[in-house]
């Protein structure tokens, strides 16, 4: 009977870890075939084209280069490849100051017909107007083929505006940038008072003083990230703003605080845990030879437990990177390539957190916000993996 129960029991174990491997599996694909769904999606707004004039050289636009067009950032075709001739940008509302509803029909039928007189009649033309009244003779009138979003548009753009029109501008550059940023500055803040407290526990701190500091380090693990957002954006925004005589607080140096803050209770607990596995002969050893008690512990402990401490510090930047409410709150949510650290910054969970409520299901922001999801994925996979390797080197002095 013990053996037949014993059986169950290991069935639904190995059962229950086969559904769960499959459906992490089944998350992974649906996230990675959602996000490069966005290398199939037209480069400007849905239902609507491009049309220049029929005499016009140019060919395939970037989703910058059509942005710059728009802006008046560029004015010649020649800078863009075609003939030394003025860009005219034309938006489809422009159409009813031109022409009155009578002329329009009056369920637009002639509209096909009057924008393909405009196009026409001016040879710098570029018309983005609906796909539905495109002009039916096409004579002196050419529709710019539809292109995709290239992984080039993607990963090398610089700007970060989904809403923009006539095309979308899905430069991931600034998010990756600022991600990196606060993430570094804030493990590079955490490290050195997460190993010097990590010590002090261990070797240095009484009984009673370590009893009483590790259940408190702990707990701070144990608040929600929110809680920290707050109190970023209460007493750290408006200290950093008015410390270094700056526009704004919310700043990639605030977001570096935080972060850091949120850290120190991994970086600590992992640490100190290493460092207490120092075999005791080792350390009896050390003073035995004539060694005080610091140089046991930078000569001895801490190269024992350097893989320990070396895994915190991953799990440290592992926390930094995911990390997404105390971001969001303090770090201003500029998506812009940063300069320095005191400046706005926008980082991808923050992203993704303030924008996949707004954007239209299997739409192209919808697959962009999932491909960043990706990046995510893989950075933090590879921290994972970086952490599990470095765990378990053998621990030698």
């Amino acid at each position: 009977m013990r053996k037949i129960f014993e059986r169950i029991i290991e069935t639904i174990l190995t059962m229950s870890g086969a559904v769960t491997t499959i459906v992490i599996l089944l998350i992974v694909i649906f996230l990675f075939k959602e996000g490069f769904g966005l290398f199939r999606s037209s480069d400007i707004e849905k239902g609507y084209s491009l049309c220049i004039h029929a005499d016009n050289s140019a060919e395939r636009l970037t989703p910058e280069q059509i942005k710059q067009i728009f802006d008046y950032e560029v004015e010649n075709w020649e800078v863009l490849g075609g003939s030394d001739e003025e860009i005219v940008p034309f938006r489809f509302d422009e159409i009813f100051s031109r022409y009155s509803d009578e002329e329009l029909g009056e369920d637009y039928e002639f509209m096909p017909d009057k924008l393909g007189e405009v196009i026409r009649e001016t040879p710098g033309i570029i018309a983005f107007i609906p796909t539905q009244y495109l002009p039916a003779n096409r004579m002196g009138v050419n529709v710019l083929p539809e292109t995709t979003i290239t992984p080039a548009d993607f990963f090398g753009g610089k700007e970060w505006i989904p809403t923009a029109t006539p095309a979308h501008q899905f430069g991931v550059l600034p998010l990756i940038m600022g991600t990196l940023w606060v993430s570094l500055f804030a493990i590079l803040i955490a490290l050195p008072l997460g190993l010097g407290v990590a010590v002090y526990l261990s070797e240095l701190a009484g009984e009673k003083m370590r009893n009483l500091l590790k259940p408190a380090i702990e707990l701070l693990a144990g608040i929600p990230s929110v809680v920290y957002g707050f109190f970023g954006l209460v007493v750290l925004v408006p200290l950093i703003q008015k410390g270094m005589n700056l526009p704004v607080g919310e700043t990639g140096f605030a977001g570096s605080l935080v972060l850091a803050i949120m850290a120190l209770p991994t970086i600590i607990t992992v640490a100190e845990d290493a460092m207490q596995n120092t075999p005791r002969a080792m350390r009896e050893a050390s003073l035995a030879l004539g060694a005080n008690q610091w140089q046991t512990i930078y000569r001895v402990i801490i190269p024992y437990a350097a893989s320990g401490i070396s895994a915190a510090v991953v799990l440290g930047i592992g926390r930094a990177v995911g990390e997404t409410m105390a971001v969001l709150m303090v770090t201003g949510n500029a998506a812009v390539i940063p300069h320095t650290l005191f400046e706005p910054v926008r980082t991808i969970p923050a992203t993704i957190a303030a924008e996949l409520g707004e954007a239209p299901a299997g739409g192209t922001h919808y697959q962009a916000l999932f491909l960043l999801g990706c990046i995510l994925f893989i950075i933090t996979l590879i921290i994972n993996i970086s952490a599990e390797m470095i765990s378990s080197k053998k621990q030698t002095v």
